[in-house]
């Protein structure tokens, strides 16, 4: 259903609680993935990449597959649907499904699968924003794909991670639990859901210039795709190289080389290891 444009926001809460459960059933009706027009975060909220994306570089020799740590999902953010994803929403649907696919843009399709069954293990983790690229203080629960993902499966793929070129990841979901959220007292259910879950968003500002968002506390995990643009932004490829395959070596959470102890340089060896090297041309 198509929200209609307002003058006000009065008229369009008033439209809102009307067709709330005409609202909330279609929702639960569809399949929700990414959108197909951008959905863009300023660019004084987006943190600095280079030190942010440290672990998802181009790898020179990836050999015929390589582990991949994919957000597929962050929650606590206002998306292009109006969602707020609250933590715990994927805990039921990762229990009882064993059948989630790693897919290239949501193309339910042999050629487009990336990785599933024992090459894929998925789960929720807290990660800071910082650490995904955002630049907002506090954390969001992360629902992450661990999958390997071979040449053989799906080249073009492979060939997009070993490059680090995937940057945007998303979730398709059905959605079970979900409310209406409205910034206005007069609804005292909304107003309610609104005061209880607000504080938490990330992206405050959106949720005020709109004045209401839907709160999903619950929902079923179907697929997780690679896309160009995803409905959440902040869905990143956490590492494409876990496993560190040369040269590059991931070092995202390991401290500073200058905590670490050192063995002493060997002098008189490594003085006659270079000579041989020199005499052997």
């Amino acid at each position: 259903m198509d929200i209609p444009v307002y003058r006000d926001k009065k008229e369009l809460f008033a439209f809102l609680i009307e067709n709330k459960d005409r609202l909330i059933t279609m929702k639960k009706s569809a399949i929700k993935y990414a959108d197909s027009m951008p959905f863009m975060i300023p660019v004084n909220h987006l943190a600095d990449k280079e030190k942010i994306y440290k672990a998802n570089q181009p790898i020179a020799r990836p050999g015929d597959q390589i582990r991949v740590l994919a957000a597929i999902n962050t929650t606590r953010f206002m998306d292009s649907h109006d969602d707020v994803h609250i933590d715990g929403l994927w805990d039921k649907s990762l229990r009882e499904n064993k059948i989630i696919m790693h897919l290239q843009e949501h193309a339910m399709q042999y050629d487009h699968i990336i990785a599933d069954g024992e090459e894929l293990k998925a789960f929720t983790k807290y990660y800071d924003w910082k650490d995904l690229g955002y630049d907002h203080e506090g954390q969001t629960q992360v629902l992450v794909f661990d999958s390997t993902v071979k040449r053989d499966r799906n080249k073009f793929m492979f060939d997009q991670y070993a490059k680090g070129y995937v940057k945007n990841h998303s979730v398709g979901m059905q959605y079970v639990k979900l409310l209406l959220a409205v910034n206005d007292e007069e609804y005292k259910e909304e107003f309610a859901a609104w005061n209880e879950f607000f504080d938490s968003i990330a992206n405050k500002s959106l949720a005020e210039e709109k004045g209401y968002f839907y709160p999903v506390k619950e929902a079923k995990v179907i697929e997780g795709s690679a896309v160009p643009v995803g409905s959440n932004r902040v869905t990143p490829t956490i590492d494409n190289n876990v496993d560190g395959s040369e040269p590059f070596n991931n070092t995202l959470n390991e401290p500073d080389d200058s905590t670490q102890e050192k063995e002493p340089i060997d002098v008189v060896k490594f003085m006659y290891d270079n000579l041989k090297l020199l005499k052997n041309g």
